[in-house]
């Protein structure tokens, strides 16, 4: 393993904010793991360190095939982690939202320009992704529809689900279309919740990208019984986004939810209560319009009128 600073900042108040990567194996670039750009992603942080630490092991029992190599970002924000803030914490930008940056811009445009030139050119990205409604979704890896997206090879993850979504325009600027702009196969994992560890959830998605990697001959196993370690993964199913069912709460309240990511339900069931604040009465019954899967579920305490609080994958679609 090589450490390297991608990228250094002077800061007035606290420490350099820095970039680092790390390295396994020597040539061509072949797989580029990047974690947070903001400062909820626990789990994602939780999950890098955990994929660097299996990389350390199998680099040194000679796993990493000659002539590749893999570079890990665990952080691209840890100043915006440090301190508890979603977003850069100085002006709430998005780095996620500055693909592929300007290195003469403002500080995030600077962040995402230093992070892609490093990571520009990498045959597979894989980028540890959150959604925008906090919550829990079934594990996953999401593409946009670039028209560069790669579906067959997203299957050798083994997750049980492949999204797809027709991006929108202020989509141009996520590292995920900018990487398949760019001739790289992007792929954004989600791996059930951001701003907490789910140790279920974490070890699926280290088992998830140890499998694409050697699926796709990055690492290669001295031996065939090393593999018995990692379950087969799933034969995964697709889904474009537009296909799934929304549902939103009707009252501002305390959400008290019945049902969770990777339930079923039936039509009409009982998803949730939304209570009143102050006398605890029932404001809404939260119900299922559809049968199927609930693959997103929101999970904080207090929720806005229309909020999303689930997305339900549909029975037959």
């Amino acid at each position: 393993m090589r450490k390297e600073i991608l990228f250094k900042m002077k800061s007035t108040y606290r420490d350099d904010f820095c970039i680092e990567g790390y390295w396994f194996g020597s040539g061509e670039k072949t797989a580029c793991i990047v974690g947070p750009m903001r400062g909820d992603e626990v789990q994602q942080q939780y999950i890098c360190s955990q994929i660097v630490k299996a990389l350390q092991e199998r680099e040194s029992s000679g796993e990493i095939a000659d002539g590749k190599s893999i570079l890990v970002i665990p952080s691209c924000n840890p100043f915006s982690m440090n301190v508890g803030r979603r977003f850069w914490a100085m002006d709430s930008t998005d780095i996620n939202r500055m693909f592929p940056g300007y290195d003469q811009g403002e500080t995030t445009q600077r962040i995402a320009a230093a992070v892609f030139k490093h990571i520009e050119g990498f045959k597979y990205g894989m980028q540890l992704a959150s959604f925008y409604v906090p919550g829990e979704f079934v594990p996953h890896v999401r593409m946009l529809s670039t028209g560069y997206e790669d579906l067959e090879t997203a299957r050798l993850f083994g997750f049980p689900y492949i999204t797809t979504r027709k991006p929108l325009p202020f989509d141009t600027t996520l590292l995920n279309y900018n990487w398949q702009i760019w001739n790289t196969s992007s792929f954004s994992i989600y791996a059930g919740l951001t701003d907490r560890i789910a140790p279920t959830t974490s070890g699926q998605t280290v088992d998830a990208v140890m499998r694409f990697l050697y699926n796709t001959q990055t690492l290669v196993s001295p031996r065939a019984d090393e593999l018995a370690t990692l379950s087969p993964g799933f034969n995964s199913a697709y889904i474009d986004e537009d296909s799934l069912t929304a549902v939103v709460a009707h009252h501002a309240g305390v959400y008290v939810r019945r049902r969770f990511a990777g339930d079923f339900v039936a039509p009409g069931e009982v998803l949730a209560h939304i209570i009143h604040p102050y006398n605890g009465s029932v404001l809404e019954e939260v119900r299922s319009d559809t049968g199927g899967l609930i693959f997103f579920s929101h999970h904080r305490p207090m929720v806005f009128q229309n909020a999303m609080l689930y997305r339900i994958k549909a029975n037959g679609k």
